[in-house]
């Protein structure tokens, strides 16, 4: 590898950017198999019918979707149809899936209409990995050995995904439809934090946050993980929000034995400018929330 090129990731690690509070917020996912190269765009980059590509779009953004294009990693199988998939998170904490398949175009159609079904319950989780290296260089680089360890343990739930966000915390992996985003994950890291998560024990350790909440709410419950220890996806529950000036102060309410309120405070702070991705020209600042304290309210009880 040339030792002059710039890798973000790298870069990101030296720096010791922080991961927490930066899932992209979003309770519905739109996953589309494509075997053949994947367009920098994405989905809409695709050489497929225009027509199609603006009805399926608009119905996902219509909800909020996010739109992933998927492959399964390794070797690809030609004889069998590609599949597509809506996956929701709804208020009530149910993940629900609908799956197709699709040969020719037309069978895209059938998108539109699996936004307005609830879906089936009780699913599996996919696991998807940020494989996309035309987006950019590391998740190519960190992604596909962090897919190839997963899909030797979980094949059947385990997919290379294209861009989710947050490039330089590559490898990154996002279990949907529960909405949960890691980062920073090499291939023994990834099968360590899938095996806690269906153990019903997620730590802060690579965690970016979950999509259910906001940037602020998703540090809040990864510093109640650092503080009690792991727990479950919905073990902490956000009561309250509120934002003063730079600093925020969250209220979590946490299933017993963990407390049963607890008070975050957080300071905002814009980082130094820095190149975030690897294809980027300019240097760019982000907001982070830095912890300034946790505490149990006194006086509540589970």
């Amino acid at each position: 590898m040339n030792a002059e090129r710039f890798l973000c990731a790298e870069q990101a690690r030296a720096r010791q950017d922080s991961i927490a509070g930066t899932a992209a917020p979003t309770r519905t996912w739109l996953l589309i198999e494509y075997r053949g190269r994947w367009p920098f765009e994405g989905f809409s980059g695709l050489d497929i019918d225009l027509a199609t590509k603006i009805d399926v779009t608009s119905a996902a953004q219509s909800v909020g979707a996010r739109v992933l294009l998927i492959r399964r990693p390794g070797r690809v199988d030609h004889d069998r149809p590609q599949r597509w998939a809506v996956l929701t998170h709804d208020r009530d904490g149910i993940g629900r899936q609908t799956w197709g398949t699709w040969q020719g175009e037309d069978d895209l159609a059938a998108i539109p209409d699996a936004f307005e079904v609830p879906g089936q319950a009780g699913l599996p989780s996919p696991l998807l990995v940020c494989t996309h290296g035309l987006h950019d260089t590391c998740c190519a680089i960190r992604g596909r050995p962090v897919a190839a360890a997963l899909a030797d343990r979980w094949p059947e739930l385990t997919w290379e995904c294209s861009h989710v966000g947050g490039d330089r915390f590559a490898a990154n992996l996002v279990v949907a439809p529960d909405g949960v985003y890691y980062g920073e994950v090499d291939p023994d890291q990834a099968i360590a934090v899938i095996e806690d998560q269906l153990a019903d024990r997620i730590g802060p350790e690579h965690l970016r946050g979950y999509t259910t909440l906001t940037p602020p709410q998703q540090v809040a419950v990864i510093e109640a993980l650092r503080a009690y220890g792991p727990a479950g996806r919905y073990a902490w529950r956000v009561l309250d929000t509120a934002r003063h000036g730079d600093r925020w102060t969250i209220h979590l309410a946490g299933r017993a034995p963990l407390p049963a309120r607890v008070e975050v405070e957080l300071i905002a702070e814009r980082t130094a400018a820095h190149r975030l991705t690897c294809r980027a020209h300019q240097a760019a600042s982000v907001i982070n929330y830095r912890p300034a304290g946790i505490r149990e309210l006194p006086g509540v009880t589970s």
